[in-house]
C-alpha cells in the first residue's frame, strides 16, 4: 500500500529546508569593457608592483618587509621574501619590521623604527592602507603597499595593490600570491601552502576555492587541509599572547617548508597552550545586546570562546578586550552566522560609522583613524575606554526593546533573542587583537 504524500500546508510540523549561506565565492566579479576579469585587483597595479619587486632584486639594496601580524599578513610577507630570493636578491639584504603591540604602522615610533633600519625599499603587507604622509621621512625610499583593507586613501608617495574593490576581495596573501606567481616558475609551487595558510586565516577553513580563486588541488594533496589550519592557529597565537612575540611566528614560518614544520615549533606550541587557556577561562561570557537587538557586545580580557547565538535582527557580534592596552579598548567585529546572506548586506564599516555619527558632539574625531577600519565584513578598532562607553551608551546596549505593538488586541510575546544554533561561532573566531 502507498503511502499519502504529505501536503507540507496542512502539517505545520514539516521543517523548512535552510537556505544555504552563500559562499564567499559566490559573487560577481568586475570586469572591464571588453568584458576581461578584473581580479584580484588592477592589472596594471598588479604588473607595476612586479615591476617594483624586480627593481628590489635588482639593487640589491636594503628592503624592508613590514607584514601585519596575523597569518595572512606574516604569509604574503615570507611570499615576498621567497619571490626576492628567487629574483637574485641576497638574503642579508631583507630585513623585516613588525609593529609593536597596539601600534599602527603609521604612529611615530614605527615609523622612525623602520627609517633607522635605513632601508631603499619599504613593502607593507596587509596594512597601512589609510590617508598618511610619507610611511617614512625619506624621500629617496620606495614604498610598495599590498593590501585588501577597505581605503580609497592611502600614504603619500606610495604605490598602492588593493585588491578591496574587486570581488570576491581577496586576502593579502593571496593577492601577493598572484602578483608573485608569474615572477619565478617555482613560485606558484613553493608558496601555495603560504596562500593557502593565509587565507584560511582571514576567511576561514571552509572557504570553498571556487573561480576566480586560483585552483589550489595540488597544493591540498601536497598539504593536508588539517595540517595547514592548526598551522595558521599557531602562527596567531603569539600575537594574542602577553608575550606578543609575533617574530617568532616569522622566523618560523620564514623557516618552514611546509605547515608540518611550523606544526613542530615549540614556543609556538606553547603559545597555542596559553591562549587555549585563557579561552577556556573565559569561555562562559555573556553577551548584551544594542536596544534594537542588531549587535551582541561581549566585554572581555583576553581572547575567549562564546557559545551561539541565533536571533532575526541579530546582524554584528561585537567583542571589546578592555586588558589588552591600558586605558584603550580594542574590539572587533564580525557578522554573526544567522546574518550571512542578507539582503541587503550587512555593512559593519557602515553601521559602526551611523552610531558614531548618532553624537552631537566631537565623538567622531575622538574617535580616530583606528576606528572602524578593515572590511564591511570584518572591522573593528582600538580606542580610548571613555569613548568606547559613549559609542555603547549609543548603541544602548543593553536597555530592553521597545515592546511590539498589539495587533487585534491579541497579547504580545516577547521574543527569544538567545539560543542554540548549529552555527560555531567563538570568540576566539571574532576577536582579533591588532
Amino acid at each position: 500500500m502507498k503511502r499519502k504524500a504529505v501536503d507540507s500546508k496542512e502539517s505545520p510540523n514539516v521543517k523548512r529546508q535552510k537556505e544555504p549561506v552563500p559562499d564567499y565565492c559566490d559573487v560577481e566579479p568586475r570586469k572591464d569593457d571588453s568584458g576581461a576579469l578584473l581580479w584580484p585587483a588592477p592589472p596594471k597595479a598588479m604588473e607595476d608592483a612586479r615591476n617594483f619587486l624586480r627593481e628590489c632584486a635588482a639593487s640589491q639594496q636594503k628592503v624592508l618587509i613590514a607584514p601585519d601580524k596575523d597569518a595572512d599578513g606574516l604569509d604574503a610577507g615570507v611570499i615576498i621574501h621567497r619571490a626576492l630570493t628567487m629574483l637574485g636578491a641576497s638574503p642579508s639584504s631583507l630585513d623585516v619590521h613588525l609593529i609593536k603591540k597596539g601600534n599602527t604602522v603609521h604612529d611615530r615610533e614605527e615609523r622612525e623604527a623602520m627609517k633607522a633600519k635605513n632601508p631603499k625599499y619599504i613593502i607593507l603587507v596587509d596594512q597601512g592602507s589609510r590617508p598618511a604622509p610619507p610611511v617614512v621621512d625619506n624621500p629617496e625610499v620606495k614604498t610598495l603597499i599590498i593590501d585588501h583593507h577597505l581605503s580609497d586613501e592611502f600614504p603619500k608617495e606610495a604605490m598602492v595593490v588593493s585588491a578591496c574593490h574587486y570581488p570576491p576581495v581577496a586576502t593579502s596573501s593571496l593577492l601577493t600570491y598572484e602578483i608573485c606567481k608569474t615572477l619565478h616558475p617555482i613560485v606558484a609551487s613553493n608558496c601555495g601552502h603560504l596562500c593557502a595558510m593565509g587565507t584560511h586565516g582571514d576567511l576561514g577553513n571552509t572557504l570553498k576555492w571556487d573561480p576566480p580563486f586560483p585552483d589550489m588541488t595540488e597544493v591540498f594533496k601536497t598539504h593536508t587541509k588539517k595540517a595547514i589550519n592548526d598551522a595558521v592557529a599557531l602562527l596567531n597565537a603569539p600575537r594574542r599572547t602577553a608575550k606578543y612575540d609575533v617574530i617568532t611566528a616569522w622566523e618560523a614560518l620564514l623557516a618552514a617548508n611546509s605547515p608540518k614544520d611550523v606544526l613542530k615549533n615549540p614556543r609556538l606550541l606553547s603559545a597555542r597552550a596559553e591562549i587555549n587557556e585563557e579561552v577556556e577561562r573565559q569561555t562562559h561570557t555573556a553577551p548584551k545586546f544594542s536596544k534594537d537587538g542588531k549587535i551582541a557586545v561581549f566585554r572581555i580580557h583576553s581572547a575567549a570562546q562564546a557559545g551561539h547565538l541565533k536571533s532575526l535582527k541579530l546582524e554584528i557580534v561585537l567583542v571589546a578586550n578592555t586588558g589588552y592596552i591600558p586605558n584603550m579598548v580594542n574590539f572587533s567585529c564580525r557578522i554573526a552566522r544567522c546574518a550571512r546572506g542578507r539582503d541587503p548586506p550587512v555593512n559593519i564599516i557602515e553601521s559602526l560609522k551611523a552610531v558614531a555619527a548618532l553624537d552631537e558632539t566631537d565623538l567622531v574625531q575622538r574617535l580616530g583613524e583606528s576606528f572602524a577600519r578593515g572590511h564591511k565584513e570584518a572591522s573593528g578598532g582600538i580606542i580610548p575606554s571613555k569613548e568606547f562607553e559613549e559609542l555603547m551608551t549609543l548603541m544602548k546596549v543593553g536597555e530592553k526593546p521597545d515592546p511590539p505593538p498589539d495587533r487585534e488586541g491579541k497579547k504580545t510575546t516577547k521574543a527569544k533573542v538567545v539560543g542554540k544554533s548549529p552555527q560555531k561561532n567563538t570568540l576566539g573566531n571574532y576577536f582579533k587583537k591588532t
